[in-house]
């Protein structure tokens, strides 16, 4: 049954001052596992001993382009080493983007090695990715088309493809068979036409439907992830978790 994880990313600010102690709110939440974004400073042994002291699981690691290009056996060991077996391109900052073509080839040398060691790559969306066309396709689609999926994987930000006026549910079809990991997530959209991220339930996505559609297409991990609080982001994911608890009580097939 999928499980519920939390990108930490959200709680970036509360890790930083307190990185143990916040973890051992995300478990208290009953969040089954996290998805790292950095590893402030913390070792291997230390990482892999809060784990196991909270019963988290390692269900990924947000790491840089620039670090899975130069530094990949570096992130392999120390990601082998908590147990996380998904390393997930995160984002691809501005001055890559007019190099797709290289980008995508550097994908597949990543990917392969990775695969090599038991380990998979991912690759996670924004809006860009949909917005923009390589040929005939979308960045995102070509991404998926020629990198084989035994070397790279969907991580499918949900709401990001709802922000770019794409169907999520679509995409969840389309990659059924490579996507492990899907950001749940709501937003609603300001006057100026900008997004906003919000507490799942909160805003203008249909995350029932988002969650339905992964849970039947065979995802391993539903991963909350809100970019921007307005609320005290500890409180935010515990808004969120509510959310989950009432939808696994309404007859969602998802292990709380």
């Amino acid at each position: 049954m999928v499980q519920v994880g939390l990108q930490l990313y959200t709680v970036r600010d509360a890790m930083e001052r307190d990185f143990e102690g916040t973890l051992r709110k995300v478990a208290e939440l009953r969040y089954q596992g996290v998805e790292f974004a950095g590893f402030f400073g913390r070792t291997p042994e230390q990482i892999k001993e809060i784990l196991s002291e909270t019963g988290l699981t390692a269900l990924g690691a947000h790491t840089p382009y620039v670090r899975l290009r130069d530094a990949l056996e570096e992130e392999i060991s120390f990601n082998k080493a908590i147990g996380n077996r998904y390393l997930v391109l995160p984002y691809l900052e501005e001055a890559h983007r007019e190099r797709w073509d290289e980008v995508i080839e550097d994908m597949k040398v990543i990917g392969k090695h990775i695969a090599a060691e038991g380990m998979m790559l991912c690759y996670h969306n924004h809006e860009f990715e949909l917005l923009q066309k390589l040929g005939e396709e979308t960045v995102l689609d070509a991404i998926f088309s020629r990198v084989p999926a035994e070397y790279l994987q969907v991580e499918l930000d949900s709401c990001w493809v709802n922000f770019a006026g794409l169907d999520p549910l679509e995409y969840i079809s389309k990659y059924r068979n490579r996507l492990p990991l899907l950001h749940l997530k709501d937003m609603v959209t300001k006057n100026d036409g900008s997004p906003e991220t919000v507490e799942l339930g909160k805003g203008e996505v249909d995350v029932k439907a988002i969650a339905d559609a992964a849970i039947g297409n065979g995802t391993e991990w539903l991963v909350v992830e809100q970019d921007f609080c307005a609320n005290e982001p500890l409180d935010s994911i515990a808004t969120s978790m509510d959310w989950i608890r009432n939808y696994a009580k309404n007859g969602g097939k998802i292990n709380v």
